[in-house]
């Protein structure tokens, strides 16, 4: 077998499978949709982001979702939600230009009896973000996911024990796992193959990490019996998503 050879074509066969379709619903593709949503990455962008097909209203319906949990993690990096405290330019100008949103994620803060700070998030509006870049993670180097899953987790890397966080980064510890299908974007990276767009150059990689922009966005999609998606938002922000 030549996995080189499946770079002569346009697309690997596993994408014909996509036409037609939007990866999060099934609805017919009118869009191009990027995964992850730019609002989540670091000005300047990268070259090479992830990019699916999906309706018109998927690929608008997260937007407000996806703008929530950017401004919320830089809220919380930063330890506030004063926009001249806000690293991130981008972000800055959001919180300026949407006092609501401001307002919104500054009365999730409290104080624990020490006097630390204590953010509660929107758990339903990140779930909703995290399932969807997780679907779009999976379609993009294996095929569509539209069912429910069977777990979807999120947490900061802070609260997690060593061994947890061991656990997490290593994604191919433990038994052999069957090689990805034939023809998808895994499979020609197991074979140390970079299918991604020549023109803009490959995605980095580490281990089983693609990494679309270092220290910003990290993921990982690998075929367990099912699939799973692990994804890395900012470096503190840990997510799973599982199909059995």
């Amino acid at each position: 077998m030549n996995p080189e050879g499946y770079l002569g074509r346009d697309k690997p066969f596993m994408d014909k499978r996509l036409t037609g379709m939007c990866v999060y619903c099934g609805g017919q593709d009118d869009t191009d949709d990027h995964v992850p949503s730019k609002t989540l990455l670091e000005e300047p962008l990268p070259a090479h982001v992830p990019v699916v097909r999906a309706c018109a209203a998927c690929n608008a319906g997260f937007s407000l979702d996806e703008q929530y949990l950017s401004c919320f993690l830089e809220c919380v990096l930063c330890g506030t939600t004063d926009p001249s405290g806000i690293q991130r330019a981008s972000i800055r100008r959001t919180l300026a230009g949407s006092p609501p949103l401001a307002a919104r994620i500054a009365a999730s803060q409290t104080t624990d009896e020490s006097g630390d700070l204590i953010w509660q998030p929107e758990v339903d509006r990140i779930r909703r973000v995290v399932l969807k870049l997780a679907r779009g993670h999976a379609a993009y180097e294996l095929y569509p996911q539209l069912e429910d899953p069977d777990e979807v987790a999120f947490v900061p890397f802070l609260v997690m024990s060593d061994d947890e966080r061991s656990a997490f980064e290593e994604v191919n510890s433990g038994p052999l796992q069957p090689w990805p299908e034939l023809g998808s974007r895994a499979f020609l990276r197991a074979c140390g193959v970079y299918p991604d767009s020549e023109q803009a150059g490959p995605l980095l990689q580490a281990g089983s990490w693609i990494i679309v922009q270092p220290g910003r966005y990290r993921y990982s999609v690998i075929e367990t019996g099912g699939v799973l998606v692990r994804i890395v938002l900012s470096e503190y922000l840990a997510c799973a998503v599982t199909w059995e």
